[in-house]
């Protein structure tokens, strides 16, 4: 079994079928949980399984990627008021080893009735290809990461991103180069600028990079979770989830 198959049998065991026995076969026992609201191990999602049921939660699976040990999943949950929220759109990120689902990630974001550019937060492509370019691509992104939202060459935000064609999903984001442009002065004026510190996950398949960073808007201590796609070596599309990083969680395992 694969990684993507290991996951993918392992969160339609957690939040499809609702079968404990085989979730528990699938997470090893030791399970690192970063979700900030859950105890880390294997127990406590397992504890949760039959409230979930009865939740009446439901999963769309959007899209999936994969690399080497390391599997990312864009998300919706209905009706996931376990959750916090009516709907909520997610990144879930997972990490296997020898057999088992280890480790997990995720960011959460309710998503809003209408949006800047009048794409929902999950439409859009979905079929990964061209995966002989994974490696061109996935350097693409990290030199966009670097150079754009690390700050460390703003200025180079053309070599990254095609100012033809630049489509966006962020809710509060219209389309192409002078959306963004527009959107990041608005926040800035607004005592609310954003800013990326830390990249932490790279994980690139085909034409879909995924990064999962931290950083402030504001003062506010903030996870990015972003979604490139790439096409004739450029980014032309955009999907993400932002949310707040609390202070207190149910672990010490921090929110990376």
């Amino acid at each position: 079994m694969t990684a993507q198959d290991l996951v993918l049998a392992a969160v339609a065991a957690i939040f499809t079928d609702f079968d404990v026995d085989t979730a528990k076969g699938l997470l090893a026992p030791d399970y690192i949980q970063h979700n900030t609201a859950v105890p880390t191990g294997a127990d406590p999602i397992l504890g949760f399984i039959p409230g979930l049921e009865q939740s009446g939660i439901a999963l769309t699976t959007h899209r999936v990627l994969s690399e080497g040990d390391m599997v990312v999943l864009h998300n919706t949950y209905a009706n996931a008021q376990a959750f916090g929220a009516e709907t909520l759109v997610a990144f879930d990120v997972f990490r296997v080893q020898d057999g088992r689902v280890v480790e997990h990630w995720d960011n959460l974001q309710v998503p809003p009735t209408e949006t800047a550019s009048g794409r929902s937060m999950t439409d859009g492509p979905t079929e990964v290809v061209d995966l002989d370019l994974t490696g061109e691509n996935k350097a693409l992104v990290k030199g966009f990461i670097a150079d754009v939202l690390h700050g460390g060459a703003p200025e180079r935000i053309t070599t990254y991103i095609s100012p033809e064609l630049y489509l966006q999903h962020n809710p509060l984001v219209g389309d192409g180069l002078d959306g963004l442009g527009a959107a990041l002065t608005a926040m800035a004026e607004a005592g609310q600028a954003m800013a990326y510190s830390e990249t932490h996950i790279v994980v690139g398949q085909g034409n879909f990079v995924f990064a999962a960073s931290e950083g402030t808007i504001g003062d506010t201590p903030t996870a990015f979770f972003d979604l490139f796609r790439v096409a004739d070596g450029k980014i032309v599309e955009h999907w993400d989830t932002v949310s707040e990083i609390p202070a207190d969680m149910a672990h010490e395992n921090g929110k990376f």
